[in-house]
Parts: structure tokens; sequence; C-alpha cells
């Protein structure tokens, strides 16, 4: 794995998602995360050089998706986690009406797939949102890894708990915040995200659309775009179509904490 470029890459993601078979979506090598650039990110740290050996075991191939296309649906079988090793995904699941409800964004140095552990199925889509390279670590091997690893054990219940913690953090956005809050910690978050893997603490291309984000914050489109409107007059954000640049991330952090100090 090779850390993303500092670059940031514009994408659109108006395409219908299409679901790409294994044995189109795989490519077949040996993967070694012990000279992954990510690892940090998604594998625990401070192991000795035997330990890592054992950890290089989890993971067997990569997989390449193209924009628009699924890493697993709703319903199949779980088998494996995901560590996302390039790209960016949106996970979402059909609402009752037809419509894609979006439940989370993922990006490189993520892991993907959690939801299936449960019941040992997919509980939702994961859609690539650009070109994606999904490194593939099937569960039953981590698990066995794990038992004599304790820190890679260790590690998957901090991504689990994680993932917890994500779940509040939606709850209450969707729960209590107005508008101009939702979508400052939406910005807020992804900034942070973008910025330990080495992007601009201060500018990002947003991968997903206005309707994807308005999908995840529990917004209308219109409210969305709106919001964005509001920000550049206020002078908070720059934005160029899916090119965002921060211009005062303390005015953002005071909307988000104002919501805090009236609970």
């Amino acid at each position: 794995m090779s850390r993303p470029s500092a670059a940031a890459k514009v994408s659109t993601a108006g395409h219908e998602a299409t679901h790409i078979p294994i044995q189109d979506a795989s490519q077949t090598f040996r993967v070694a995360c012990s000279n992954c650039n990510l690892r940090e990110l998604c594998l625990p740290v401070g192991l000795t050089s035997e330990q890592m050996e054992r950890v290089d075991d989890v993971v067997t191939v990569r997989r390449k998706i193209k924009r628009g296309g699924t890493l697993f649906r709703n319903g199949e079988p779980f088998t494996s986690l995901f560590a996302i090793r390039t790209g960016f995904f949106k996970t979402c699941v059909a609402t009752e009406d037809g419509r894609d409800q979006v439940t989370g964004f993922q990006m490189a140095g993520e892991i993907i797939g959690l939801d299936g552990i449960v019941h040992d199925h997919h509980s939702c889509d994961a859609v690539a949102l650009e070109d994606a390279e999904v490194c593939v670590m099937p569960f039953d091997r981590i698990e066995e890894i794990s038992r004599e690893v304790n820190a890679l054990q260790h590690h998957v219940h901090k991504i689990m708990s994680r993932e917890i913690v994500r779940e509040h953090g939606v709850m209450l956005l969707l729960g209590s915040m107005r508008a101009e809050e939702r979508l400052a910690a939406f910005l807020l978050n992804l900034v942070q995200r973008l910025h330990a893997r080495g992007f601009s603490q201060t500018e990002l291309v947003l991968r997903m659309t206005r309707e994807e984000i308005g999908s995840y914050l529990g917004l209308k489109l219109e409210t969305v775009s709106r919001t964005f409107s509001k920000f550049v007059e206020e002078g908070i954000v720059e934005v160029k179509q899916r090119h965002v640049r921060i211009l005062d991330a303390e005015a953002l952090k005071r909307i988000v904490n104002s919501q805090q100090e009236c609970r």
C-alpha cells in the first residue's frame, strides 16, 4: 500500500452503482502489510517483527473497484473485512420507498465491512465513489491470528468501538442539530480524517455529491446547497464545484459548539 497523493483528485459519483463480481474485481498477488505506508492507520502499532509476519498473513489479495461499482451488497454472505488502500466509498441502504439512504463515507486507511459480523451477512451496500483498491482480510483468518497476536484482536475491538462512537455521532447530527451545525460538523470531521492521511487541513475535494451529503445528514438537497451558500456569504468557506476551501475553521467549530452549549 502507498500513501494517497497529497494532491486532491476530483471525481464524480453520479453513475448507477453496478456490482462487480469477485473474479472481475480481484487482482491476486501477495500483499505485505509491513511495507504499507497506511499500516499505522488500519493495523496495530508496536508489533514485533515476528508478530508483523503473522499479521502479513491476514491479507492475501487486493481488489480493484471501479467508480460506481459495489464492493459488497446488502444480504451477501459476510466473509471478509476490507482495508481501503486507495479511493473513497459510501455505504447505503435502500429505504422502503426505494431511495438510497447513505449511512457513511469511508476513505483510505479505514476498515469497511464490519456490518456483516453480527448476522454473517452484509446489511448495506458499499459503493465506490471513485476508482478504489482494497485489501481483502478474511475474517476467519483475522480470528485465527488474533488468538496468537493479542494486539490484533485489541485493534479489531478498537475499530468496532470506533464504529459505535461514529453511530452515536450520526444520531446526534440527525437528532438535535440544525442544518448549519450538521454541515459544519460534517466538513470538520471530513477534513480532520483527510489530514491524517496527508491531505491539507484547509482544502478538500468532495468525492460525494451534495445529494449524498444530504442523505447522510438527513437534509434535502436544496438545504445542503443553501447552507453551503450561506457559509460562502459569511466568508467561512470558498466553494468551486466540488473543491472546498475552509477559510475560517474556528467559525465552523463555533457553529458546532453553539449546539453543545445550548444542551
